[in-house]
């Protein structure tokens, strides 16, 4: 036995008992890495897979059949109803769009990595982040559209309003400036597989999501969370007196000070990956933190989709 070996084993008899380390968040399977053709979708990580947020089999009380798509974007969530009373919730983010329409409409339209164009009333309002891009971009995984798009026609007309991938897995959950409804992009992968054209969509107004969700929170954080989750609630205020969150609104104000850098260098050809870091000061923190946008580019982009 060398004098290294034993020097290691005479310690570890010493009774000392190595520190716990805490084990390292688990992607569930759905959520890791996916080879979608000649695309490698990214895991998602394991910090923006909170409870509201991961597909999850529950219970269903609405009225829609089996076989219906129903989307709240009051509550942050989009069911596919499978069987009677049983449903598989995704959570979405939801742009201004994603409530200009409620109703009943069905899936007219499918496309993978669609190809996207800014509205002429994007360009009018924010001409410094959206006139680069007036041209559109192609699809791929740095797309404001994700991986797949499911378009809502109404009557044979389309309706405008899109459920489609993201290529910010960070805001899913929380609410964004543009575009409609937006899952992960795994999710949205199987949900374009299981709703064939034709499958009817219902669109909650608020006062049915109050009627069957109940009263819903936005924290701190962005995230929503039920009235009655009092526990939640009270974390939240908590870690933002302690200066433990992002304030929001410095937060979007520098994405979006990013994406039009962003939008600048893609509209002269380039990547459009931003990486200057960025000071954002916390509430209540006695000292600001730094957010690399390198670490996660497609934050940058947040404030486009």
């Amino acid at each position: 036995m060398s004098a290294t070996v034993l020097v290691c084993a005479l310690l570890a008899g010493c009774g000392q008992k190595p520190a716990a380390t805490a084990p390292a968040p688990v992607v569930p399977p759905e959520y890791q890495a996916r080879q979608d053709g000649e695309h490698l979708l990214p895991a998602v990580s394991p910090k923006y897979l909170n409870e509201r947020n991961t597909r999850r089999w529950v219970d269903y009380t609405g009225p829609e059949e089996p076989g219906t798509i129903v989307v709240d974007p009051y509550a942050r969530v989009l069911y596919h109803v499978m069987e009677p009373g049983r449903a598989m919730r995704f959570g979405v983010a939801v742009g201004k769009a994603g409530k200009g329409f409620s109703g009943d409409a069905v899936i007219s339209r499918k496309q993978e990595y669609p190809y996207w164009t800014p509205t002429a009333n994007m360009v009018r309002t924010d001409p410094d982040l959206y006139g680069p891009l007036a041209g559109g971009l192609a699809g791929g995984l740095d797309n404001p559209l994700g991986a797949r798009a499911l378009y809502l026609y109404k009557n044979g007309k389309d309706t405008y309003y899109r459920i489609h991938g993201t290529m910010d897995p960070s805001s899913i959950g929380k609410a964004t400036s543009a575009g409609c409804i937006r899952l992960f992009n795994q999710d949205i992968l199987d949900v374009f597989d299981e709703a064939p054209l034709g499958t009817k969509v219902h669109v909650r107004s608020r006062a049915e999501s109050l009627a069957i969700e109940g009263p819903m929170v936005e924290l701190h954080t962005g995230y929503v969370v039920s009235a009655s989750d009092t526990q939640a609630i009270q974390a939240d205020e908590a870690a933002w007196q302690a200066g433990q969150i992002v304030d929001p609104t410095l937060a979007e104000a520098q994405q979006h000070a990013a994406a039009v850098a962003s939008a600048e260098d893609r509209g002269r050809g380039g990547s459009g990956i931003v990486a200057p870091p960025v000071i954002v000061q916390q509430s209540g923190a006695s000292q600001p933190i730094v957010a690399d946008p390198a670490s996660n580019p497609s934050s940058a982009w947040s404030a486009v989709q």
